[in-house]
């Protein structure tokens, strides 16, 4: 295990409760989800996680790719201090940040891609997703399997399909600005 997600697990475990970060069960289902939806991706750059509440998927993509730069965006201030003493207790503050603010307060294409797990319906990620990443950027969105996009200007050029412990199908698709 990471120093990374030792400190992710350790805090979550500590503050879930206190903070509605997860709701009851194991807590591995959320790492197991996100591991599993970016098997077979590679990532470079700086990416930018909307709504990280407990750090789902960002705090794992930066753990994932430890050459990423990774802003973590949340506007709850309760979430985001959880998420800046993750950041601390890792000793990541290197290359992976928090931003506690409004999605629609981040600047311009100051990205090379987004991720989403669970933020908003698939469209509404990928219009923020056209604002905030550069040209050639990317989106990554963890979605059930009857979720599609009805956007425009974003080609699936990935696809993970995978199953939660409990059976549940998920996928995860990322995305290129057509």
């Amino acid at each position: 295990m990471t120093r990374l997600e030792d400190a992710h697990r350790r805090l979550l475990l500590r503050w879930r409760d206190a903070m509605n970060l997860v709701g009851p069960g194991p807590i591995d289902v959320h790492f197991d989800d996100c591991r599993r939806g970016l098997q077979g991706l590679t990532f470079a750059g700086r990416w930018v996680d909307l709504g990280s509440g407990a750090g789902f998927p960002g705090l794992v993509l930066a753990d994932h790719a430890p050459s990423l730069s990774v802003d973590l965006v949340d506007s709850r201030s309760k979430r985001c201090v959880f998420l800046e003493r993750v950041v601390a207790e890792a000793e990541a503050g290197d290359r992976v940040r928090v931003r506690c603010a409004r999605v629609e307060e981040l600047p311009d294409g100051q990205w090379d891609g987004v991720t989403a797990r669970a933020f908003a319906p698939i469209d509404e990620v990928l219009a923020h997703a056209d604002r905030l990443v550069r040209p050639g950027g990317a989106a990554l969105v963890f979605l059930q399997l009857d979720q599609e996009p009805t956007q425009t200007g974003w080609q699936a050029v990935q696809e993970v399909r995978y199953a939660l412990n409990d059976g549940r199908p998920r996928r995860s698709v990322l995305f290129r600005r057509a």
